[in-house]
């Protein structure tokens, strides 16, 4: 069976739900900056009539959209400015800072990031959200919507191999805009994550603002500096 494809989201729709959104996210490893989720719902009512889907899906699977760690990132990139223009497609956006993540933990700012990309996808197109499909092992608490997790479902559901798409090339996004901040970490070569680069940096220069303080080494080199 190929994959990424669009079993789940059909199944769904066979039983009457129309608004399936798929999320995954990025950044819960790195030292510093936002974890970022995404989240991203097919417009059935406008892709049901079948030669219409058909001829869209052959598009969308000629694009070649994976799982986002499988991409390259200039792949990534065209992907997301493909994706994001899509007339049958609906997305958006989470983003969770250090702050949060280190007050509640990254799983609950992951959770929560997911939460806030639903409701922009509520603010852009309207309030309908009717089943959510969760690239994890867990469910977003309080949300009246059913929900469904899969383990690697950015590699397997096409919604959420396009969430996971559009969310690690915002986050990259971001830390690019940090480095023009903060210089002297490289944060738009290692985007937060842990290189040698980036730990010689911490040692060097302590942790600044974005810096995770809960994370290990950041929370062994923390000692109350913040430029």
């Amino acid at each position: 069976m190929k994959y990424p494809n669009f079993n789940e989201e059909k199944k769904l729709w066979n039983h009457g739900l129309s608004y399936v959104i798929g999320l995954d996210e990025a950044g819960r490893g790195p030292l510093a900056g936002p974890v970022v989720a995404a989240a991203v719902c097919l417009d059935y009512l406008k892709l049901k009539n079948l030669k219409i889907f058909e001829n869209w899906k052959l598009e969308i699977e000629n694009l070649g959209v994976r799982d986002s760690k499988k991409l390259s990132s200039k792949k990534r990139e065209l992907l997301y400015e493909t994706l994001t223009s899509d007339k049958f497609l609906r997305w958006g956006i989470g983003v969770v800072w250090e702050d949060i993540i280190d007050k509640v933990n990254i799983l609950e700012a992951t959770k929560l990031a997911m939460k806030i990309a639903v409701d922009d996808i509520f603010k852009k197109y309207g309030n309908e959200a009717e089943f959510l499909i969760i690239d994890g092992n867990f469910i977003l608490p309080d949300m009246n919507i059913s929900q469904k997790s899969i383990i690697s479902a950015d590699s397997k559901v096409f919604s959420c191999s396009a969430s996971g798409i559009i969310a690690k090339v915002s986050r990259d996004n971001i830390m690019k805009e940090m480095h023009l901040t903060y210089p002297d970490y490289g944060f738009d070569k290692h985007k937060g994550y842990g290189t040698k680069a980036h730990i010689d940096a911490l040692k060097n220069l302590g942790p600044c603002k974005i810096h995770r303080k809960t994370f290990y080494p950041v929370s062994s080199i923390y000692k109350s500096q913040v430029i």
